[in-house]
């Protein structure tokens, strides 16, 4: 049932769910490749979960089309299912089992599997082999939970909000290992609300906000498209910036940054705006806390397309 050299691994097409009078999931068409990491990013409640769980063939979508490796939900599900590998959000597994009994009771599920002792090894939990799982850190849990979900070698791997609550070191050990899944040639299909976490794992991102996705690509096209240029950071009173934009008019669309200590603009042409800028300061006698130039990122993406920072949810 395997099908190593197709191209696309995943497919939906028009997917609608509503909840009562909530619509969750408006409209939404995506396709993953062979190899790829799809990440879907977006704020809490901006109907990702619910998303994936129609992509997992956990819930059906009130219309809509879904094709994985070739086969179809709902007609083909069982087959479906062999071919897939699922870590939920939530996971609450038998916290007595240790680690090893975990990874084989899952093991038993399906006829074909990987051998246990490479696994744990893969997931660096050689030395945890026979601990409960009661006993284990938030990031040893979520590498138990990885390797369930890898347990029968699945081709696509859908992992929802798989680093939520973790400490920024459990979460780039985490990362790696994902690394390691995708080169062994897995698809993997990513929802998370950590933008840093999109940039690093994945090759393409669509950004989801109130059930549409409103922006697909690479990052580089997501910066491109939507901040084009880079962006001048300043610290100087706001009577101060207000005489600047007197003077420089693209300065009128300056925000304050999110810190609340000083400014920012996106500009086109940083070389040749900080020269603008920096004349001015001088002739006006500006008091200048600081001054930065950086480059467009996806944050700056997401502030742009939904008028809000993804830490604001």
């Amino acid at each position: 049932m395997r099908v190593p050299n197709a191209g696309t691994v995943l497919k939906a097409q028009g997917l609608v769910k509503k909840f009562a009078q909530l619509l969750a999931v408006d409209q939404v068409s995506l396709e993953v490749s062979k190899g790829e990491c799809f990440a879907l990013l977006g704020p809490n409640g901006a109907g990702k979960t619910t998303t994936c769980e129609m992509l997992e063939g956990l819930t059906s979508p009130d219309t809509g089309d879904i094709e994985i490796c070739g086969l179809k939900f709902p007609k083909q599900r069982g087959d479906i299912l062999k071919l897939i590998g699922v870590a939920l959000q939530e996971t609450n597994l038998y916290k007595k089992y240790t680690v090893k009994e975990t990874l084989e009771l899952f093991s038993s599920f399906y006829p074909k599997t990987l051998s246990i002792p490479g696994l744990v090894a893969k997931l660096k939990l050689e030395d945890k082999l026979d601990t409960r799982l009661e006993h284990l850190s938030g990031g040893q849990k979520q590498r138990v939970y990885l390797g369930c979900a890898l347990v029968h070698n699945p081709d696509l791997l859908f992992l929802d909000e798989p680093t939520s609550g973790l400490d920024p070191q459990a979460r780039r050990y985490l990362w790696e290992l994902l690394r390691e899944v995708k080169a062994d040639g897995r698809s993997i299909f990513l929802t998370t609300h950590y933008m840093e976490e999109a940039q690093e794992l994945a090759d393409r991102i669509a950004i989801m906000d109130h059930g549409k996705i409103i922006a697909m690509g690479t990052l580089q096209e997501l910066v491109s498209t939507h901040c084009q240029g880079d962006f001048l950071e300043f610290q100087c009173a706001e009577s101060e910036l207000e005489s600047l934009q007197n003077s420089l008019s693209w300065l009128k669309t300056a925000k304050k940054l999110p810190t609340g200590e000083g400014f920012e603009v996106n500009v086109d042409n940083a070389t040749t705006k900080t020269r603008e800028f920096m004349r001015e300061v001088d002739a006006l006698g500006v008091n200048l806390g600081h001054f930065s130039i950086r480059q467009s990122t996806l944050e700056d993406v997401f502030l742009k397309l939904t008028g809000r920072n993804i830490r604001d949810d």
